[in-house]
């Protein structure tokens, strides 16, 4: 929130103190503690009636540091707190270095500075000494506003040209300077300010990382109050935030989803198409059996069918038990269903209705959340005497998965997690936990408890969400949405804005509604979006008051959809390698270019298009006429669909009909390639095939050679093959497999086949 009124006064009845100088520090072998006055002190008596703000630094991982700022210590801290898995100060290696008045803190790369003898201030360095950003004058306070809240105060200095990414995802402008962002849940669609999945987490183009540890409402003025700071505030005693260190972005998102949890592997199953009822529409089994036959009459594989809401009675939500009037045997047909290989989804949420069997049950057995005064919290929005689940008290989240086992047992695979982002502050926790602080975080334990049902349910590496909330650390149970986007092109590319600042917040698996949500969508948006869905993470067609079966839309509608369905399916080993690097580094799979090329200033602006992994370069269309703008960055490119090339640093400017988008190989890729454009979790190595493109040095004598890797459906690596370059002659080995595999080489157009070495000459 904001203090001041300019740069001079501040805002009317707010007071503000201000660390000002050290008046004690306290040095260890791996932290330090500054106490800091907010005056100067010039005698012994101006140490009287004025306060003291302790600065607590140390370091809780390899390349990061914290700074805890404390006014009034004897808060009870009623949680929740971030579980934080990669919280290791014993690993960190920390140490502290003094200097005169010097004091320094450093932990891998990343160093804190503080001059014990000047006006207060910190000072974070890199690995050569660079300043990254720093505590400055007015950095370290706390405020008190005319309603009698107590506030910490931060800020550190933003750089001349320096931007800021992240905070979760936000379909705001892209780059975050210049704007206020409050981190609290909130169903607000796409089209606001309001934010599904709230991350209290910053990257910057400089190269470092802020993480503020709080789960409560976080306050960033990014810019935004002063104009040179990124100032952020809690309603608290205390305010503790972290600095990752870098170098590079990609550096930065590995430490940060080290520290906050990195996620899990999704199923290969997950990556093909999902499609849904919809929402508000009407539909039966043999709505949904017409459906399943439509895309396969079409040849337009399927992979996962999802029910919505309305799979329940009206009224009943959530009961999970199937509405009798049009599913009068959920068994035998899920089981019809799943005979023609199909994986199963269903729509759950955390609320209970008061007409809901288990509204009476959940109360009776203290299961849902109350008020103060002991009555169950209730209101009328969304369903009538809406109720929560109280995840807090372990009996309860038992009970919650006992009716989810039940459907597991009827034969479904996996669940939509929607909803909860509007958790009231008026109530009182089975733990005693500050509602200020569960408001974000009931989405992580909501989405935990559903997530680990699944593992224990259907084994590790099977588990899978649809979720719409998420905190910080919510990126261990993928996958998240984007929520409830409008079916227009302004809607598509907000949706994707939201999609990279999420990507940018440690999360590594990210999908949309793909012709929107909100309304029927133009069959042109339809189309576009398509192409823009089927290039993604995960891949799901889903609407409102309105079916999203491509035929739908017209015939081109389902040339495109078979199209870009059966891409996906033959880039899988690929896309599930990308898919690998995410869960074991944090690296996401769609990658804001920013990510990729931090060293070419135009990618710093980019929020219309994205790597797909490392290699692929995708530029979705956001017109009708297929206009299409994108950056190409330096180096020679291969556009996959048409083995044109395209020589960068260079802005395109071209028209795509509906069956194409910008797809770019990067220089010097190797990518492998699937046989089997009919199912996402096939036997990759039955028939792969080694595309190598161009663009990297074909000099005599060679290069050092480029490695790729080919998963299994497990995550493990199921082969590695080594690719050497001498001239036009390209020399593979592969390691780990004896079957066998073809090259070519995308320049020349020759290839070659075989097991073990295989040679392609031009």
């Amino acid at each position: 929130m904001k203090f001041t009124d300019g740069f001079w006064l501040m805002r009317e009845g707010v007071r503000a103190s201000y660390a000002t100088e050290i008046r004690d520090l306290r040095v260890g072998a791996d932290r330090f503690t500054a106490y800091a006055s907010v005056k100067r002190v010039a005698e012994r008596g101006d140490t009287l009636n004025s306060p003291l703000i302790t600065v607590d630094c140390f370091s809780p991982a390899e390349g990061v540091i914290g700074v805890r700022t404390t006014h009034h210590a004897g808060r009870v801290q009623r949680g929740p707190d971030f579980a934080l898995p990669g919280l290791d100060p014993a690993a960190a290696g920390a140490r502290t270095r003094r200097d005169g008045s010097v004091t320094e803190l450093t932990s891998g790369p990343l160093t804190l500075r503080t001059d014990g003898d000047g006006p207060w201030g910190l000072t974070f360095l890199d690995a050569d000494g660079r300043r990254l950003t720093g505590v400055d004058t007015k950095g370290t306070a706390f405020a008190t506003t005319p309603d009698g809240a107590h506030h910490m105060v931060a800020q550190l200095a933003l750089d001349v040209g320096e931007n800021v990414y992240g905070l979760g995802e936000r379909f705001t402008p892209y780059v975050k300077n210049g704007q206020t962002v409050d981190i609290w849940q909130a169903d607000g669609g796409t089209s606001s300010e309001l934010a599904y999945k709230n991350i209290p987490f910053y990257l910057s183009s400089r190269g470092y990382g802020v993480f503020v540890n709080h789960p409560g409402k976080v306050s960033f003025e990014v810019g935004s109050e002063s104009v040179g700071q990124v100032q952020f505030s809690v309603e608290d005693q205390s305010l503790e935030y972290y600095i990752v260190a870098g170098p590079t972005p990609r550096e930065v998102l590995a430490r940060y989803s080290a520290l906050t949890g990195r996620p899990a592997l999704p199923p290969a199953w997950s990556f093909g198409l999902w499609l849904t009822t919809s929402f508000c529409t009407s539909y039966d089994e043999e709505t949904v059996t017409s459906f399943v036959d439509g895309m396969a009459e079409r040849d337009i594989p399927l992979s996962v069918f999802h029910f919505d809401c309305f799979w329940m009675r009206e009224y009943q939500w959530s009961d999970f038990l199937w509405d009798p009037d049009v599913f009068p045997d959920p068994e035998g047909m899920l089981a019809r269903l799943k005979e023609r290989g199909l994986r199963i989804s269903m729509w759950i949420n955390p609320y209970i209705a008061q007409k809901s069997s288990l509204f009476a049950e959940g109360a009776e057995l203290g299961y849902l959340v109350r008020r103060p005064g002991g009555d169950i919290w209730q209101w009328d929005l969304w369903q009538p005497g809406m109720a929560l689940v109280d995840f807090t008290n372990p009996a309860a989240r038992e009970w919650y998965n006992g009716k989810l086992r039940l459907l597991l047992d009827q034969g479904v695979d996996c669940f939509k997690t929607d909803f909860g982002e509007r958790i009231p502050t008026d109530v009182v926790w089975h733990d005693g936990s500050d509602p200020e602080r569960m408001h974000n975080y009931y989405a992580q334990i909501y989405n935990r408890t559903v997530f680990e049902l699944l593992e224990k349910e259907r084994g590790h590496g099977e588990a899978v969400l649809f979720a719409r909330s998420a905190t910080a650390g919510g990126q261990q149970f993928p996958v998240h949405w984007g929520g409830d986007c409008f079916a227009s092109f302004t809607a598509m590319a907000e949706s994707l804005r939201g999609g990279l600042s999420l990507s940018l917040s440690g999360f590594g698996f990210w999908s949309h509604d793909i012709g929107g949500f909100e309304g029927t969508p133009d069959p042109a948006v339809f189309k576009r979006w398509l192409a823009f869905g089927l290039m993604s993470s995960h891949s799901r067609l889903h609407g409102n008051v309105s079916y999203r079966v491509p035929w739908a839309f017209g015939e081109e509608a389902v040339d495109v959809a078979r199209k870009f369905t059966l891409l996906k399916h033959r880039l899988m080993p690929y896309l599930y390698g990308a898919a690998v690097t995410a869960h074991r580094t944090g690296i996401p799979m769609m990658r804001p270019m920013l990510l990729e090329f931090p060293g070419d200033p135009t990618t710093r602006m980019l929020d219309r298009q994205y790597m797909l992994g490392p290699d692929l370069l995708v530029a979705p269309v956001f017109t009708e006429d297929g206009q299409v703008e994108y950056y190409v960055p330096e180096g020679t490119w291969t556009v996959l669909l048409t083995g044109e090339t395209v020589t960068g640093p260079v802005w395109r400017h071209e028209t795509h009909g509906f069956d194409s988008l910008p797809i770019l190989v990067r220089p010097g890729a190797v990518l492998p390639w699937g046989a089997d454009d009919q199912r996402p979790d096939s036997d990759w190595l039955d028939g792969l095939t080694l595309r190598v493109f161009g663009g990297a040095s074909t000099e005599p004598g060679g290069d050092d050679g480029t490695s790729v890797t080919v998963p299994d459906l497990a995550g493990a690596t199921a082969a590695a093959f080594r690719v050497v370059r001498d001239g036009e002659t390209l020399t593979v080995t592969a390691e780990g497999t004896d079957r066998p595999y073809r090259v070519v080489a995308e320049t020349t157009g020759t290839t070659a086949e075989g097991t073990g070495t295989v040679t392609v000459t031009p």
